[in-house]
């Protein structure tokens, strides 16, 4: 796990069922880096959900797109979980700032591909998964250039797998309508998370310029 300073700002990490949730993580064997491991699994269950409702209609899709959804945000409580059982409950690990950073990017990979697939537009969901990755390269690009971490939208990866979420959830109830309807509305977030990914990345990128002359003075 990375260091306080540098840790994405998340207002959930006080709320009472976190630190519940903490508590009885750190009283396992369970570790941080399994934590990080389950975020992969979470995202390769939504990615593989998003992929499969695009070959079935009615009632089967609009479950695989919920399922989607749910696996959504259960990546984002392993990411942070992770975290907090990492840095509040002390068991930090030697090899977790690898754990925290590699997951993700699979992750990302897996769900916006799936989604993409589901679409039927491979290449829109591999550009989101690209974009995505692009954002966090350039906050690590900011970091090894002595700036602290940069985890401003509006693109960022809650911000991402809300629209996901939305969208899957959102497209199982215009599913049972109209496929075609379900079908646009995954492409609409996924030209979202293409579009706001970008924008990130290069106001991401115009801090990391700024920071280094403001340095130089």
């Amino acid at each position: 796990m990375t260091d306080a300073p540098d840790r994405r700002p998340l207002a959930s990490r006080d709320t009472r069922w976190a630190k519940a949730l903490t508590r009885r993580l750190a009283a396992t064997s369970l570790t941080p880096n399994r934590i990080s491991m389950g975020s992969v699994i979470a995202a390769a269950f939504a990615g593989g959900c998003f992929w499969l409702a695009g070959g079935v209609q009615g009632w089967p899709q609009a479950l695989l797109l919920v399922a989607a959804a749910l696996f959504c945000q259960v990546r984002l409580l392993c990411n942070l979980l992770d975290g907090l059982v990492a840095i509040e409950a002390g068991k930090k690990e030697p090899d977790g700032a690898f754990w925290n950073e590699f997951p993700d990017r699979v992750a990302d990979i897996l769900i916006l591909v799936g989604a993409g697939l589901g679409a039927a537009e491979p290449t829109l969901g591999w550009a989101a998964a690209g974009m995505a990755i692009l954002t966090a390269y350039t906050r690590e690009l900011g970091r090894a250039c002595g700036l602290p971490a940069d985890f401003s939208g509006p693109m960022s990866k809650q911000h991402r797998m809300a629209v996901m979420t939305v969208a899957a959830l959102a497209a199982a109830a215009g599913g049972m309508f109209s496929g075609e309807a379900g079908r646009f509305v995954l492409v609409a977030a996924l030209w979202i998370v293409v579009l706001g990914a970008a924008f990130t990345a290069a106001r991401r990128a115009a801090r990391i310029v700024i920071g280094l002359h403001g340095n130089a003075r």
